[in-house]
């Protein structure tokens, strides 16, 4: 089977049997921003519980976020894990869309493609999956996100080797899936859905996951 169809096999099985999972959960563009920094290293669940918190204060903006001092922004993502790390990863972020582009988020993500990712990798503690996220549930821009799922569901059914890098499997959905930030986003959200539901790192359950047999 070509990889083009092996994709396509793959994509129509999780999406026939799941349906649209609707990610990335979040109200606007500026959340998902947040929740991008969030969830690195943890499960979406404690990022929902830092992100209320932030909501509940009335934090949850550009211009409340940047005034907050780093070490009470921790405080308010402490549930999101690796609280110190991140509230400087946020505001580093954060400084960067204040500095260069006045503070003007939408100004930011509406810039093309290419120059947005390469701005987003130049801030310290965004990296390939976390700027990646923000271009396409962001800013809602073609390309495609890559994880650990992606990887362990990729090599489990023999599309990659173990040791492909990001840049790899990211280029063998790209230039074999047509390029749509819909396609891209439907795709990587069910991957997420299969890897933390029955593709799991340890004990995972073939028998009733949607790629069986694939």
């Amino acid at each position: 089977m070509r990889t083009a169809e092996h994709l396509q096999t793959i994509y129509t099985r999780m999406y026939n049997q799941l349906g649209p999972q609707r990610w990335w959960p979040g109200e606007t563009p500026f959340e998902v921003m947040v929740g991008a920094i969030l969830t690195q290293n943890t499960n979406w669940k404690n990022v929902e519980r830092a992100i209320e918190n932030l909501k509940g204060v009335g934090l949850l903006s550009l211009e409340a976020l940047s005034a907050l001092p780093t070490g009470l922004l921790a405080e308010y993502i402490r549930p999101a894990g690796y609280y110190n790390i991140k509230a400087g990863r946020l505001h580093n972020l954060l400084t960067y869309i204040n500095e260069e582009h006045g503070g003007d988020l939408q100004a930011f993500l509406d810039q093309p493609l290419a120059t947005l990712r390469e701005q987003l990798l130049s801030i310290k503690g965004v990296g390939p999956e976390t700027a990646d996220s923000i271009l396409l549930y962001a800013a809602n821009l073609p390309i495609f996100v890559v994880d650990a799922y992606t990887h362990r569901i990729l090599s489990r059914h023999q599309v990659i080797d173990e040791d492909f890098g990001y840049t790899e499997i990211q280029e063998l959905f790209m230039d074999n899936l047509e390029c749509t930030a819909q396609l891209y986003n439907e795709y990587h959200a069910l991957l997420v859905r299969v890897g933390n539901v029955y593709c799991k790192k340890k004990n995972p359950d073939c028998a009733a996951c949607p790629l069986q047999g694939v």
